[in-house]
């Protein structure tokens, strides 16, 4: 009953937002992070990429602008709506969108450029969180009908990417000794599903990822490994993962681990970070006895990082974490 009512009460609220006002629907091949109507209003919102001519913006807030072309006589009034799940066009779902967040927006001087700060949020109508689900942005200016009314979908992606990743030795790599460590992105094999590659992001999009190995422990001071230890070697790339190490000495009493950070980053900015360290033994002629033991780390409460005790060669996932919602 009371979902029920939430319903009936926002379709209420967007028809008397919408008395006199049909939106248009921005022109295709639209500038990044923009909505542009008919009469040349634009409206940017800050971070936000455009992937495969579609709006992505990552789950929070963002800084938005509407610019006119012209002085706007009255209020502009920004609203973000509920995330759906599709992109539909249809009466009833945009109703459903207008009834979510109100944004205040400030004029310039001369009242053409108007700014504001919005909570883009992964929640749909009756509050079910979505990883990756489509937002209505709707700009109304002075009385719709003699202004202009707008209005363009907007993805929020919500979660961070994820690889599943797996250190190996390099075989037949270091002849005149010393130890290589492969770092691999996983396939899980599925004959009736096909393959799954353990690398990526379920909606905007992976960027890149990145490692950065030390040899030395780079967080026993400010829990930033770029401020406490120089790195002896890195890769960056895109999905899949595959970086081999130079040749490494086996490990000492003085020297006891090897570490490594992994850090993805989608397409809007948001981050994963993958904690490792490991030993190496053997290797004093050539990479034949090299023996390599794995332990994942995960940022801690009392410690930078807590370490696994036990060992375990893959490290990360083979699915998104969602900490928006946490």
């Amino acid at each position: 009953m009371k979902k029920l009512l939430l319903v009936l009460l926002v379709v209420t609220l967007a028809s008397f937002l919408f008395v006199g006002c049909l939106p248009t629907t921005p022109a295709e091949g639209e500038g990044e992070g923009e909505g542009e109507g008919e009469v040349g209003v634009t409206v940017e919102i800050a971070d936000s990429v455009v992937v495969d001519g579609k709006t992505y913006v990552s789950a929070g807030e963002h800084d938005i602008t509407v610019t006119f072309p012209a002085p706007v006589s009255g209020a502009v009034t920004a609203y973000i709506g509920f995330c759906s799940g599709d992109y539909s066009k249809g009466l009833l779902e945009d109703l459903l969108a207008a009834g979510g967040i109100s944004v205040v927006l400030f004029p310039n001087e001369d009242k053409t450029i108007w700014t504001g700060s919005a909570e883009f949020l992964g929640w749909g109508l009756l509050e079910e969180p979505s990883g990756c689900c489509a937002s209505y942005v709707f700009v109304s200016a002075g009385e719709c009908e003699d202004e202009t009314c707008i209005q363009f979908p907007v993805i929020v992606d919500a979660c961070e990417p994820y690889a599943q990743i797996k250190l190996t030795l390099e075989e037949d790599y270091c002849v005149c000794g010393g130890c290589a460590v492969n770092f691999s992105s996983e396939v899980i094999e599925d004959v009736c599903a096909g393959d799954t590659e353990c690398c990526g992001d379920d909606c905007s999009g992976l960027a890149s990822w990145s490692i950065t190995l030390y040899d030395g422990q780079p967080f026993d001071v400010c829990c930033d490994p770029s401020q406490c230890e120089v790195p002896i070697g890195s890769g960056s790339g895109t999905c899949p993962v595959d970086f081999t190490t130079e040749c490494l000495t086996a490990n000492t009493q003085a020297m006891p681990y090897y570490y490594a950070v992994i850090e993805l980053v989608d397409k809007v900015g948001l981050k994963q970070t993958y904690y490792v360290r490991f030993t190496l033994a053997g290797g004093a002629t050539t990479d034949a006895d090299c023996v390599l033991e794995v332990f994942e780390g995960f940022e801690g409460t009392e410690n930078c990082v807590d370490w696994n005790t036990v060992s375990d060669d893959v490290i990360g996932a083979c699915e998104s974490v969602c900490s928006y919602f946490d």
